[in-house]
């Protein structure tokens, strides 16, 4: 049951609702209220949220946040058509406006009509600074029936558009088109669906609908059909806006008594999809998502159109600084890579944290630039760190990709057993995907498909889950994928010919997923500056010898004989938004006698030196013995310690350092010749753990061997499965 306070917030609530839909019908205020318009407006805010502005005697300006209150908050919301505040936030957490501060110590009720009739210290009294701005976060729910009345001017520009629903509803030759790129453009308003007149339509105005819907361009498309219950009012955006919201009303539309449009016809808006997601690449899903990226990429995103920016500049990737980052920079990025305009612009590295230069400062975009590089920004980026890095969520189109997948069995919605929608002797049935081949990558596509994240682990036995399976029920086997794909049935598999050797029943594929995961990088720098050669006697390399971590050859040496070491120092930083733990249980470790520790993981590392071409010439392999944070960045504190047989881990925001002097840490290059090679390192080479970015995963440097010393240099972050010949 409801506490009493709980029955009167909720009664409070409803009565307020009830009062403004009764100033809905009568648009009076008491005399001498004053007459003000209220909008919500900043660099990062959504419609329904923002800084608070009032325009008063034709001016706009801000509201201080001293004394300001939930009950302030629910004034404005309901103001501006919804029905109650969530939440309010102070100090300028919107950004700084501008112009007057028009009211201070602000003090509602709750029941007030307008935010005018608060008592406050008068219009422009004021001691406050626009770093104290005050904003508010509305419910997205939209007060049934609510009309904006402008208490202006008759001229309604001024007000931006606020309905409670905007859609495409397809034309005939659209409705089963994926994604369906034409329709007729309508908003709900008052409960009901309306068009909305051609009249003055632009097409700034299609660009922010078809930005809304996941598409990054539009086109013109005419209609001859008339309709009838158009809405009231015309729109006028200037295209740069992340969504209609954001847009201005247009002047009032005259319609005829059986509510169709004197002289124009519905709109209807013509989109051009990314090609990604162009009809010839998404029909089917039969080609791998491939987007180009040639200046600017996402990287860490759980989903599809998200991640953190990164910036190409003189052939090294960096990311921006989150300084004066908002929805129009973010839009920018979002239009170049594909996608439709931005959701969400964030700051403070959301999405995790990148390595390497920060290339872009204090970003400002019009909104219309190609590429983020075209737009205005500061090359000195001093003082940014990459706890400040910016990231993005886009819109994408409508693709229908959770339909054809679910998860069967789980503990929770985020794991399951992997079932496909599937044709199976002429009809669309439900079915398991055989385990075999079946690992973390395979995982990943299933998560990203279903909008669940990142893949937490791929099982490869499911039986433990209910369900009623059998090895009947596969359709889909021998599932490999390379990790980019948009949906499962991209990954290569097996045609109408299936082959699963050890059935689907007990076998059948399975996921869990999670929202969060880590992301590991390799300091290239550490590497460069810390490589040596070192001769060292076979006889004091014993236990590294029962480790595999020499040649082949070391197994016909003499105890008196030396190998020779190409040593050095990693740091690994675990730069995502998890702890990264090892997926062995700790009672499953392999203790090993020689050097006295549990092994973690069969193989954390691999240490490759390579030719020219790409042939390997010698290797090492480092097993993860002692997982733990050797340091971390200021202000987070290490959880993660290998003394006593303890919890081995990477915190997010530590490291984990392998000094040079350790065992294993090193390749044998006794055998190798004099010449130039590659040195390449690759973390978790296996997948064993899920990552929310694997293709950081390489470090590359140029390496020459003279037969008495080395260099290393040019050492960087390679893409995963990068051809050696890019360092050439």
């Amino acid at each position: 049951m409801l506490s009493p306070c709980s029955l009167l917030c909720r009664l409070a609530t409803l009565l307020c609702v009830w009062a403004l839909c009764q100033a809905q019908l009568d648009t009076k205020l008491p005399p001498g209220t004053p007459i003000i318009q209220l909008r919500l407006a900043g660099d990062k805010h959504k419609h329904y949220e923002g800084r608070v502005e009032v325009n008063y005697n034709g001016e706009w300006g801000t509201v201080c946040d001293d004394d300001f209150s939930i009950h302030a908050a629910n004034v404005v919301c309901r103001e501006l058509g919804y029905v109650e505040a969530v939440s309010w936030s102070p100090s300028s957490k919107y950004g700084k406006g501008e112009g007057r501060i028009w009211l201070d110590n602000v003090h509602c009720s709750g029941l007030e009509r307008t935010l005018a009739q608060c008592e406050s210290n008068g219009f422009g009294v004021s001691d406050c600074k626009h770093s104290e701005d005050v904003g508010v976060v509305c419910s997205q729910r939209r007060i049934p029936g609510f009309k904006f009345i402008s208490t202006l001017t008759d001229n309604v520009e001024s007000l931006n558009v606020q309905v409670e629903d905007v859609r495409i509803r397809a034309i005939s030759s659209q409705r089963k088109r994926v994604p369906m790129t034409e329709g007729y453009l309508e908003v709900k308003d008052g409960g009901k669906w309306r068009q909305i007149c051609d009249l003055e339509w632009t097409e700034m105005n299609s660009r922010v609908i078809c930005g809304m819907y996941g598409f990054p361009g539009e086109k013109r498309y005419n209609t001859k059909r008339r309709k009838k219950n158009y809405w009231g009012f015309g729109v006028n955006c200037t295209g740069n806006e992340a969504s209609l919201h954001g847009c201005k009303l247009g002047h009032k539309v005259e319609l005829r008594r059986n509510a169709t449009c004197d002289k124009g016809l519905p709109v209807v808006v013509n989109c051009v999809p990314g090609r990604a997601f162009a009809p010839s690449h998404a029909q089917g899903f039969s080609k791998a998502y491939k987007v180009e990226q040639p200046l600017v990429r996402l990287r860490g995103g759980a989903n599809i159109g998200e991640g953190r920016v990164e910036v190409l500049k003189n052939g090294e990737w960096g990311t921006v600084c989150d300084d004066s980052w908002n929805l129009k920079a973010a839009t920018v990025v979002c239009r170049e890579l594909g996608f439709g305009s931005a959701k969400e612009a964030l700051a403070g590295g959301k999405l995790g944290q990148g390595m390497g230069p920060v290339h872009m400062n204090e970003v400002k975009c019009s909104g219309f630039e190609k590429s983020l590089t075209e737009c205005y920004f500061n090359r000195d980026a001093l003082g940014c760190s990459h706890e400040e890095d910016a990231a993005v969520r886009c819109n994408v189109p409508a693709m229908g990709f959770q339909n054809r997948l679910r998860l069967s069995g789980g503990r929770n919605p985020f794991e399951g057993r992997v079932e496909v929608l599937a044709e199976k002797n002429g009809s669309l049935v439900w079915g398991t995907v055989c385990s075999d081949s079946w690992g973390t990558i395979e995982a990943t596509v299933v998560c990203r498909q279903l909008g669940l994240g990142f893949a937490n682990n791929a099982f490869q036995e499911t039986w433990y889950w209910p369900g009623d399976v059998s090895a009947d029920d596969v359709v889909m086997s021998g599932v490999r994928c390379s990790g980019t794909e948009m949906t499962l049935a991209q990954c290569l598999h097996h045609g109408k010919h299936l082959d699963c050797p050890r059935g689907g029943g007990r076998f059948a594929a399975g996921v869990s997923c999670s929202e969060t995961a880590p992301d590991l990088v390799l300091n290239a720098q550490v590497v460069e500056h810390t490589t040596y050669l070192e001769d060292r006697p076979m006889y004091i390399l014993q236990c590294a010898n029962e480790e595999h971590c020499l040649s082949s050859s070391a197994a016909a040496a003499t105890s008196s004989s030396y190998r020779r070491l190409l040593r050095f120092s990693s740091q690994i930083h675990n730069n995502g938004l998890t702890d990264f733990r090892p997926r062995a249980a700790h009672h499953s470790w392999i203790w090993h006698e020689c050097h006295r520790h549990y092994h973690s993981m069969e193989v954390f590392t691999h240490y490759d030196l390579l030719s020219l071409n790409g042939t390997k010439v010698a290797e090492g392999h480092k097993a993860s013995f002692c997982l733990e944070d050797t340091q971390c960045e200021e202000g987070i504190e290490k959880r993660y310690e290998c003394a006593n047989f303890g919890q081995q881990g990477i915190t997010v925001g530590c490291w984990d350092t392998y000094r040079h002097d350790i065992d294993c840490q090193w390749i044998d290059v006794t055998d190798v010749v004099p010449g130039d090679y590659i040195f390449q390192v690759v973390i978790n080479p296996n997948f064993e753990v899920a990552e929310s970015d694997y293709t950081n995963n390489v470090m590359k440097c140029r390496c020459r061997y003279d037969g008495h010393r080395i260099w290393m240099y040019n050492c960087y972050i390679a893409r995963l499965f990068e051809p050696a010949t890019c360092l050439i």
